[in-house]
């Protein structure tokens, strides 16, 4: 008996061939079908980034109660759709930094019950991470609590960039982790700027220095020379930061200080001076994420401080002073080409390695 064939084509489906093809149409189909979600939040990111994807952003329904709770609902259908869900997790006045973390958790949940599958997590800044193993007795590991809210809530891939230490991220996580990276855009960047000059990276702390390394050698293959390299000792207890010691030849240097984010930007401008201490041209700052507004400020309105080059991870609008020669130190590049290439990639079933060494990045690379 023939049975018609509900997928791919017409007629009968009389072998095992048949199946194949039909289950590799399906499989097509739902591959350009896939969408990007994002809360309000983020949805302008999120917008960029799935252009750059060529997905579309899905609509999705925002409603707030006045006792603080609230409902997410998508207006179109995610069954059987890959979902690109986009959050950044920091902090603004209007939506703290846990409203976040719970909106995007119940947000994933929601499109579990809804049929999306899979459901890639896309957060380019990952709020906790910084803490992630035990210095004292009793401490917790957040990172892990936060990897397990995750898989609770039906993620079932985590795209990051520039965690704090992608070792442990992959420790805390039993779900697939890619973690993408800003380095090969900042390389691109100080290349531009600076294609003839003396040059050396410095890490602000010793747990950057492999960071700080990687820049290196993406900056050397870029420039066909050598880049110096070198780090600050820092102590940090009980919220007490110390030390300042600069190991490395940075004289007559201009010298990039190389961090995965500013908070409150003390660390950087503490390593800003002592590479002026120790004879540097000039100091740049190359910084992934800006968590608070307030420590790029400070950055900026620090004479030894030259320049400043940073992401829009956070999914923010920083609101500047009027143009004048401290705001002038800032450029801000867009993640949007990043992430958009990550998950065209994805969707090809390509790989992601070109991205890691070298930007921009062809898509046939």
């Amino acid at each position: 008996m023939h049975t018609q064939s509900p997928g791919c084509g017409y007629g009968a489906r009389d072998s095992d061939f048949d199946v194949t093809i039909e289950r590799d149409c399906l499989m097509t189909i739902r591959r350009l079908d896939s969408c990007f979600v994002a809360l309000s939040e983020s949805r302008g990111l999120a917008a960029a980034s799935a252009q750059h994807a060529g997905l579309a952003l899905a609509a999705l329904e925002e409603r707030r109660f006045e006792d603080g709770e609230f409902k997410l609902r998508p207006l179109e259908s995610v069954r059987g759709r890959a979902a690109y869900v986009l959050q950044a997790l920091a902090a603004t006045p209007d939506v703290p930094l846990c409203e976040r973390l719970v909106r995007f958790l119940f947000l994933i949940n929601g499109l579990r019950d809804a049929g999306a599958s899979p459901r890639i997590a896309l957060v380019p800044y990952l709020a906790f991470a910084r803490k992630e193993r035990r210095t004292q007795l009793r401490d917790p590991v957040n990172s892990r609590y936060v990897a397990e809210l995750f898989e609770a809530s039906g993620v079932d891939r985590l795209i990051a960039l520039d965690v704090h230490n992608p070792a442990a991220l992959d420790n805390s996580f039993r779900i697939p982790v890619d973690h993408l990276t800003a380095l090969p855009m900042f390389v691109d960047h100080v290349a531009a700027r600076l294609p003839e000059a003396r040059l050396a990276v410095a890490s602000p702390d010793i747990g950057g220095i492999k960071r700080a390394q990687i820049f290196r050698e993406l900056l050397e293959a870029r420039l066909g020379r050598e880049v110096e390299l070198a780090f600050v000792e820092k102590r940090r207890a009980q919220g007490v930061v110390s030390g300042g010691t600069l190991v490395g030849e940075v004289a007559n240097c201009e010298v990039i200080v190389l961090d995965d984010l500013c908070a409150t930007g003390g660390t950087l401008i503490r390593a800003a001076g002592a590479c002026h201490q120790a004879g540097a041209a000039a100091v740049h700052v190359a910084v992934t994420h800006w968590p608070l507004a307030a420590g790029l400020e400070k950055l900026m309105r620090t004479d030894n401080i030259t320049s400043i080059v940073t992401t829009d991870s956070v999914g923010l609008s920083l609101q500047l002073p009027e143009p004048s020669a401290q705001t002038a130190k800032l450029t801000m590049l867009s993640i949007a080409p990043l992430l958009g290439q990550a998950v065209r990639r994805m969707e090809a079933g390509m790989p992601l390695a070109p991205l890691f060494s070298h930007w921009p990045v062809a898509f046939d690379d």
